[in-house]
């Protein structure tokens, strides 16, 4: 069956200096002979006055052609580029429209490009992540996905199982013969070990990559009047947090995004923590507790002249004296800061960002909690595999095995996962 041929935006919505519109599929040559009176030289940029079919001039702008299968979809494609006023490109669009081309749908032309073997899923996954990518860690971890470094991880994972299998199959079929080769599960179960604890590794370390996708979360914990609002304002540098004297002001989690040093963390104000007849106030400090505990990093907050609370808290912990300016230092606390005048805010934000620097470092497994939970069924395959005698049965777990890995990357049967993963794009890509 032949492929609709598509359009769609591109670029950011007019009004804007230039505006991208992209084109793909089979009538793609025939759409630019009709708009621009020939098709354009392959991967040349063409100055082209774009018309309608009845002659009248629709825009003046660059237009590339990329023959398919060397092309991002793998099937032709073109792009026009164009200028970024909403007149210009609802009429350019239009007129494609005219032509019999539809309006692409979120995320088609990246579905095209991994139904074309141009992408695979993971690759895929990473160019999802580098679009939507707001905090510089965020761009870096989107390249270690999507510029094929983490596929080739698992396709060698995959290779390895495929040898092994071969190896346990040959046996099975050449026992007899004299050329068959040694023990194939004694050739084949020391590389399984390593392998499988090359797996476990990866997913022992997976969650570092998803705090710098999600955000590295700090909850501000502390009895009342301890500072938590103020310093959440301080640190966002605009009005959060209503600030005042009267105890328990925050009744519900407060959430900042903030971007230190390239990565997204996440900063929660929180209730303060006390014995509380109120309901609604109980039900703050219970949000405030859930808050610490789903934590990647816990302030606990003291008024520097007050005894610092005991609460129970898992996790790392920074004990932080606030007020600095109307109080004398005191030892037992990592920082003393003062929202009112930025003093220890600065060592504050440091402490912070080498806590997150510590969860993921560059060049460390960038994997999704998709690909963990694969990881993690293959592994339990490898494992009854190593454990079984019986040959053909170890053969069998090491199939399943393997097509766990495929379905990270797409080479198995992934159709339930796709509309899931290419919904997550925007319409143009």
């Amino acid at each position: 069956m032949t492929q609709a041929t598509i359009f769609a935006l591109s670029s950011g919505q007019p009004p804007s200096g230039v505006a991208v519109i992209r084109v793909s599929g089979p009538a793609t040559c025939e759409a630019l002979t009709a708009m621009l009176g020939s098709v354009p030289p392959v991967r040349q940029a063409s100055l082209r006055t774009i018309r309608r079919r009845n002659g009248d001039m629709l825009d003046q702008g660059l237009v590339l052609y990329f023959a398919g299968p060397h092309s991002f979809t793998g099937e032709d494609c073109a792009e026009l580029q164009v200028h970024g006023s909403r007149a210009v490109v609802n009429a350019i669009v239009g007129e494609l429209a005219q032509l019999g081309l539809r309006q692409a749908e979120a995320g088609e032309f990246a579905r095209r490009a991994f139904e074309h073997g141009r992408l695979d899923l993971v690759e895929v996954e990473g160019l999802s992540d580098l679009v939507s990518a707001e905090t510089e860690m965020q761009r870096r971890l989107a390249l270690e996905t999507g510029m094929g470094a983490l596929s080739a991880l698992y396709h060698g994972w995959a290779e390895r199982l495929t040898y092994a299998r071969a190896m346990i199959e040959a046996e099975l079929d050449f026992a007899d013969e004299e050329d068959a080769p040694a023990s194939a599960a004694v050739l084949v179960e020391k590389d399984l070990g390593k392998l499988l604890a090359e797996m476990t590794a990866a997913v022992s370390s997976g969650k570092s990559a998803e705090i710098v996708r999600d955000g590295f979360k700090v909850a501000i914990i502390g009895a009342p009047n301890a500072g938590k609002s103020s310093l959440l304002n301080a640190m966002a540098k605009r009005e959060v947090a209503i600030v005042t004297d009267v105890a328990g002001t925050t009744r519900d989690i407060l959430t900042v995004d903030l971007d230190l040093d390239g990565y997204l963390v996440k900063l929660y104000d929180t209730a303060g923590l006390r014995e509380a007849t109120d309901v609604v106030e109980q039900e703050g400090i219970r949000r405030a507790r859930q808050a610490a505990l789903n934590a990647d990093l816990v302030l606990q907050l003291t008024d520097i002249d007050s005894q610092p609370e005991q609460y129970d808290l898992s996790g790392i912990v920074l004990q932080i004296g606030t007020k600095a300016d109307l109080h004398a230092e005191r030892d037992g606390y990592d920082i003393c800061l003062s929202s009112a005048t930025g003093q220890g805010l600065d060592q504050l934000h440091q402490a912070i960002v080498e806590k997150a620097r510590d969860s993921w470092q560059l060049g460390e497994f960038a994997g999704k909690h998709r690909h963990l939970e694969f990881i993690q069924a293959s592994s339990i395959l490898i494992e009854n595999a190593i454990q079984e005698p019986r040959l053909e049965l170890k053969a069998d777990s090491l199939r399943a095995a393997g097509d766990m890995l495929g379905r990270i990357t797409g080479r198995v049967d992934v159709e339930d996962l796709l509309d899931v993963i290419f919904s997550k794009f925007c319409i143009g890509k």
